[in-house]
């Protein structure tokens, strides 16, 4: 490990060339390739006039050397979470231009050579970042960051973590450097410290493995990640050569503690913190109890009259008297805090208020699913509730012997001893594990898109990299089977398509440009009621995402489908 700068004199400081920054593909990236790429990216950047440049890339490296491109340039770097044409759509209307792996038709600006710049130190004042909210409960938010922010708290980072960590270590991860928890960990902390990171995510258990085997590591996770540790892998490298695992996004579940112990050989190092306070407190548990949270040094933590968290810290903007509060609720302890749990989401419906926290709760202790999530939909003029839950092996014999409509009857019956009955939730969905965005947190906007009637209800049968095979239902009510045809409906093939299209894009990285279809055929037609199994298998070399529709009659279409451009 290289002796510690900030980030803020990095270049202008330097260190030797030969110095590790990262790893691709097994080849080593040193800081004399870094410093070069860097110097394209400024030059890229000084060229232009604008001064508010959105930054996605797949690959960690070439997102560092932009970044601090672009902040030697005097530039202002917008972090989307992903590069979704919705989310690019929006941005638009807030940058002067975009920079990274994204669709040609941004223009996103390219790095070019240039005269080897002259580094100077950074400003701590300089309004260097805008990083925006998971939207876990709505539209996402935009916090400002400024440099001096983001140095303390690499530097408070490193004080609690280098010794755990230890000299030699790389550091992999799970998470995307596109939110605030990747940025710091996988990137900036590495890069001050002179700690070499992977280029690439890890997004499968089987890629942390192989990581792993390389030697020395620290693993940073999330608990969508560390919840899916199959006990198949061999984890022996892991035990060998993880060094220390963090983990933020939520606390982790007490069955993912254990499978944690068992199989990475140590339990993580979980961060609490959010995209504008900041870190808050850590802790690690040893045991199963609900270990208080240490806080950070430097972060004062208070109890508001409702018992909500306030947050004063170096890390808020501005810093010293700042306050944040948060929608957890705690007891203060010595040196820190229990969190009790988040404030009640409270909704009115049909005149009366509704806690969806409450509800959530009430789903979970009843026994026939392991967690569930409600979410308010709107249908037509009126407001009603609607729930994805992931069943326990109880709720799914229910759902085995009876049917979907079995187990909404169940739960309902449930609710209705606690809920008013117009509050009560009017549309189910079953998964096997909730889905989550690039941070590993599950997103509202995620929750409500399963009940698209244009999406099929899936159930995840088999995963891998590489493969996922998924039960379908052609439900009568989807829109598809709307005049196609009348009196005798059937799933066109266009919505075939596009489902294999939808469902792909939510298990891999599909590049965002439709080429062309290869060797697609539609052998048997589709009624309303059809119970289907969608194999999908992404081939990422050539691009093509292969795709096959069966049910118990027999094969209905396959194909190939090909895509071009940056990946998301």
């Amino acid at each position: 490990m290289a002796d510690p700068v900030d980030i803020e004199h990095l270049l202008s400081h330097g260190r030797p060339g030969e110095t590790g920054v990262a790893s691709r593909d097994g080849a080593a990236l040193d800081f004399t390739a870094f410093a070069a790429r860097a110097t394209h990216w400024h030059a890229a950047f000084a060229r232009e006039a604008g001064s508010r440049w959105a930054l996605y890339f797949d690959d960690t490296f070439d997102f560092a050397a932009a970044l601090l491109g672009a902040w030697h340039a005097g530039r202002c770097v917008y972090l989307p979470s992903d590069a979704r044409p919705a989310t690019l759509e929006r941005l638009r209307g807030e940058v002067d231009g975009f920079a990274g792996t994204l669709p040609a038709a941004l223009s996103p600006l390219v790095p070019v050579a240039g005269a080897p710049a002259r580094w100077s130190p950074l400003r701590s004042d300089a309004e260097a970042l805008v990083v925006y909210t998971s939207g876990s409960s709505g539209e996402p938010t935009a916090i400002p960051k400024r440099l001096g922010q983001l140095t303390r708290e690499v530097s408070t980072l490193a004080r609690l973590f280098d010794a755990r960590v230890g000299p030699d270590a790389r550091v992999l991860a799970t998470v995307s450097h596109q939110h605030i928890y990747g940025l710091l960990f996988r990137v900036l902390w590495p890069l001050t410290t002179g700690r070499p990171f992977l280029a690439r995510s890890l997004p499968y258990p089987e890629d942390i493995v192989a990581a792993l085997e390389e030697g020395p590591a620290a693993l940073v996770a999330s608990p969508a990640h560390l919840k899916r540790l199959p006990e198949s892998l061999d984890w022996t490298p892991a035990r060998r050569h993880l060094r220390a695992v963090f983990s933020s996004g939520g606390p982790l579940p007490t069955d993912a503690l254990h499978a944690c112990r068992a199989r990475l050989g140590q339990a993580p190092v979980e961060v609490y913190g959010s995209s504008e306070t900041g870190g808050i407190a850590w802790r690690q548990r040893s045991e199963d109890d609900a270990r208080p949270w240490t806080v950070m040094p430097g972060v004062v933590a208070e109890a508001g009259d409702d018992g909500a968290l306030t947050v004063r810290s170096p890390h808020l903007h501005p810093p010293g008297e700042a306050r944040f509060q948060t929608a957890d609720h705690v007891r203060l302890v010595e040196g820190g805090f229990e969190l009790l749990g988040r404030s009640d989401r409270l909704l009115k419906l049909e005149e009366k208020r509704v806690s969806l926290t409450a509800m959530e709760r009430a789903l979970a202790e009843g026994g026939l699913v392991r967690e569930a999530r409600v979410v308010p939909l709107q249908e037509g003029h009126r407001l009603i509730l609607a729930v994805v839950a992931l069943p326990s092996e109880d709720g799914w014999r229910v759902h085995a012997g009876g049917g979907k409509r079995a187990l909404n009857q169940a739960l309902r019956e449930r609710l209705a001893r606690r809920f008013e009955p117009g509050a009560l939730p009017r549309r189910f969905r079953y998964l096997e594990a909730m889905p989550v965005n690039s941070q590993g947190k599950t997103p509202e906007a995620a929750l409500t898109a399963l009940f698209d009637a244009r999406r099929p209800p899936a159930r995840e049968l088999e995963r891998s990299p590489e493969r996922v095979l998924l039960a379908l239902e052609a439900q009568a009510e989807s829109p598809y089977f709307r005049g196609h045809f009348p009196g005798m409906p059937i799933l066109p093939g266009v919505a075939q398509l596009e489902w294999a299209i939808q469902l792909g894009r939510e298990y891999f990285p599909l590049p965002p440009d439709f080429l062309r279809m290869e060797a697609v055929k539609f052998q048997q037609l589709i009624p309303p009621g059809t119970h289907l199994t969608l194999e999908l298998t992404w081939t990422e070399a050539k691009g093509s995402l292969h795709f096959k529709l069966t049910s118990a009659a027999g094969t209905h279409a396959g194909g190939r489908i090909v895509f071009g451009g940056a990946p998301r």
